[in-house]
């Protein structure tokens, strides 16, 4: 027996309510076919007295069989003559399993299975048909492009296409008009100021830095007779020999000596010089203490007279030691260094009242807890200022799907320190929470300020 397949015979089923077919079904690839109530079945109907789903037809082993209760009524055609189901359960001719029955079909196997309502399910094997032998419709009245087209759409379509690209081109291909120069006087006076900015004026140099660069130029101008004199200058600055170097110091000494204080320093001996003349007659290397005895009020403070703390000079001057010019009074230097008294709070949280199960309270807490550091810092801002502060804040907020919190409330604020409060607003209004609800969620979170001792 050959096996049904694609390429040989394949089952035909049909639906029959008197001498009309209802539904017709071709079973090109092998494979079950059922029928019931349900909407996955090969054949819906939907009738009370069948079961959900059942396979009339089964293939096994590259084999249709048959399967058919005890309650089923139908015939089937085995080539010589049709056989009802009772005749094929009572003789043995079909396998009985459980409470089903089945018979293997042969290729020329046909039947009728009969169904409630007037409702009969035929079934025979055909040749399947080729795929050029499907029905085609005449060519008049088959569809295309241009028959299911709406024909005065499209006119209107072309006749817009043609009218907006036919301008298109007519105002690329004319020449733009010529536009005529406006003279200078023409112009607003702000685009004149535009076109022609004035004229930024350098400021004068003064006549001094000017007289000052021609200096400079000039001095760093070289002079004609520089190379010329230059040489000769250099000859007789060299001695030409060890006397006539000692000459020369000789004379240069000479010229020092007698002028201003190098002629007072350099006076000497028995001579009249110039410490003759102010301090009477004496050599350079006498006491100058001795020529100023006669001085009245003045004190020198010598050797001498500073180990004794005696008076000299006439008896009227006085030597002032180190001792005599300490300060007196009751006047103290801090020389103590700057410091700045540290002012820090404690923030204490206790459990949020959230009133949903989306949002766990102890992980909310935790997630709170990691952020207390910016609360506090809000808190010592104003501590710092207040220093005996301290209360209990309520912040109350809501938790949105995304995350984030909305509708912050400051609910109690003990503090008295509006600044406080509105700080905290700032830093709940940036938390994203890692909780994504389904709806907003209501949380109420107290926070006790003190100051630390």
């Amino acid at each position: 027996m050959a096996s049904p397949s694609p390429h040989n015979r394949i089952l035909r089923v049909g639906l029959l309510q008197g001498t009309r077919v209802l539904e017709e079904r071709h079973l090109h690839k092998p494979g079950d076919f059922t029928i019931g109530q349900d909407p996955k079945n090969s054949l819906v109907l939907p009738l009370p007295e069948l079961p959900a789903s059942f396979p009339v037809f089964e293939y096994r082993a590259s084999q249709y069989n048959l399967v058919f209760t005890d309650d089923m009524q139908g015939r089937v055609n085995l080539g010589s003559s049709d056989v009802d189901f009772h005749t094929l359960r009572t003789q043995g001719m079909a396998m009985e399993r459980g409470i089903q029955y089945v018979l293997p079909l042969q290729e020329s196997a046909r039947g009728v299975v009969e169904l409630d309502a007037g409702l009969r399910l035929f079934f025979q094997f055909i040749q399947p048909p080729h795929p050029s032998d499907a029905p085609r419709l005449p060519p008049d009245l088959q569809g295309g492009s241009w028959r299911s087209m709406d024909r005065m759409f499209f006119g209107i379509l072309a006749a817009s296409l043609l009218l907006h690209f036919s301008g298109a081109a007519l105002i690329i291909s004319s020449e733009p008009p010529p536009e005529p120069e406006l003279e200078l006087d023409q112009l607003d006076d702000r685009f004149a100021r535009v076109l022609m900015p004035p004229k930024v004026e350098e400021p004068k140099k003064p006549a001094t830095d000017t007289a000052q660069a021609a200096a400079d130029t000039e001095k760093d101008k070289p002079k004609a007779n520089d190379s010329d004199d230059k040489p000769a200058s250099d000859s007789a600055a060299k001695p030409a020999s060890p006397e006539e170097a000692a000459a020369r110091r000789a004379a240069v000494a000479k010229k020092v000596a007698g002028k201003g204080l190098l002629k007072i320093l350099g006076s000497s001996g028995g001579g009249g010089g110039s410490f003759s003349d102010v301090l009477g007659g004496s050599t350079g290397g006498g006491d100058i203490a001795q020529a100023l005895a006669g001085a009245g009020g003045v004190g020198i403070a010598t050797e001498a007279s500073v180990g004794a703390n005696g008076p000299r000079g006439g008896g009227s001057g006085k030597v002032a030691g180190i001792g005599d010019l300490g300060t007196s009074g009751g006047g103290k230097v801090d020389l103590g260094s700057k410091k700045e008294v540290e002012i820090s709070g404690r923030v204490s949280a206790a459990t949020p009242e959230v009133d949903s199960s989306d949002v766990d309270r102890e992980a909310l807490a935790r997630y709170i807890k990691t952020r207390l550091k910016a609360i506090q810092g809000c808190y010592e801002k104003e501590l710092k200022r207040n220093p005996s502060l301290k209360g209990k804040v309520m912040v109350r907020f809501n938790i949105l799907p995304s995350g984030r919190t909305g509708d912050i409330e400051i609910e109690e604020n003990t503090l008295g320190s509006d600044a406080v409060g509105s700080c905290i607003r700032t830093v709940v209004r940036g938390w994203v929470f890692p909780f994504k609800p389904d709806d907003e969620v209501p949380v109420a979170y107290p926070f006790v300020f003190t100051p630390a001792g």
